[in-house]
């Protein structure tokens, strides 16, 4: 009897283990096409970038093989960068970037502890506002926001962008305020009954345990204004030298002609361009995925 139980749980533990096994098989065919999906545009910007001819090509493998010029061009050709000053365009982009990635994380911290820790008259009534809020798109107010920026004579200029890109950022704090949900407010209150006001429980208690939602909430803030197109183009309008990366690149392929001229040049800016976004994406994963799922626990 015990023999006949013995096999029946081998037989019972070998089928599990066969199906599993045909289970995760199939899961990782799945994930591998997935990745192939998601990794084959990348290679074909790269590819485009290094192509020795001009224009759209029309097969995958460039007929006249691959070449540095492209990159080249961005940087020594005179003529190009007279017309392109590629390197301004990106310490424009660093520039705005980075003071709205502080300010936004300011704001945006400062907001979501004030709604996680505090309580006060009308704050249910403001979130649901900011919630509503939150379902428009941003760029519904790009004319009205021109208009005000064209009065106060700021129209053109890179800190206007800056303006734009914080000024709105505190509406974002729903994550970072999930996030303060799940730090314990017992801590809080200990540190209160030692006479600890609410600044000092935020920046001796509650700001050392919230690098992940930090780190996050900085990376999106600069991930912003490194690619946004529509508020740098209506804002900056026909200022070449204070244009960031997304508009100036724009401009190499805006014309038919400036398209077949410099369309693989295109692709070697938009390669370059990538490669900080990429490094601090992979640099900061973690802290990333910890923002993420800190955040999502509570809302």
């Amino acid at each position: 009897m015990k023999l006949v139980n013995e096999t029946g749980v081998a037989v019972k533990y070998k089928s599990q283990r066969k199906r599993r096994i045909i289970t995760n098989t199939f899961a990782y065919i799945f994930l591998i096409a997935l990745c192939l999906i998601w990794v084959l545009p990348i290679i074909g910007v790269f590819m485009t970038a290094l192509r020795n001819e001009k224009g759209v090509a029309t097969t995958f493998i460039p007929a006249k093989g691959f070449t540095f010029d492209n990159f080249a061009r961005l940087f020594v050709d005179k003529n190009f960068t007279s017309m392109f000053p590629y390197l301004r365009w990106v310490g424009n982009t660093l520039l705005v970037a980075l003071l709205s990635m502080l300010i936004s994380t300011v704001f945006t911290i400062s907001v979501a502890y004030t709604m996680s820790r505090l309580r006060f008259k009308s704050r249910k009534t403001l979130m649901n506002v900011n919630l509503i809020l939150g379902m428009f798109p941003g760029f519904m107010s790009m004319i009205a926001v021109y208009n005000i920026l064209s009065v106060l004579q700021l129209d053109g200029k890179l800190i206007a962008l800056v303006i734009v890109y914080s000024a709105s950022s505190g509406m974002g704090f729903y994550v970072a305020k999930g996030f303060f949900d799940t730090i314990s407010k017992s801590l809080d209150e200990a540190a209160k009954i030692d006479g600890a006001s609410n600044a000092k429980v935020f920046f001796k208690i509650i700001f050392p345990l919230s690098k992940p939602i930090i780190v996050y909430t900085m990376l999106l803030s600069f991930m912003g204004p490194w690619v946004d197109y529509i508020f740098s183009s209506i804002i900056l309008g026909d200022q070449t030298q204070n244009y960031t990366i997304a508009v100036g690149l724009y401009q190499l392929i805006s014309s038919i002609d400036r398209e077949v001229e410099y369309f693989t040049t295109f692709f070697a800016g938009a390669s370059l361009i990538s490669i900080p976004i990429m490094t601090l994406f992979l640099l900061t994963q973690k802290y990333y995925v910890g923002g993420i799922t800190g955040g999502a626990v509570k809302g």
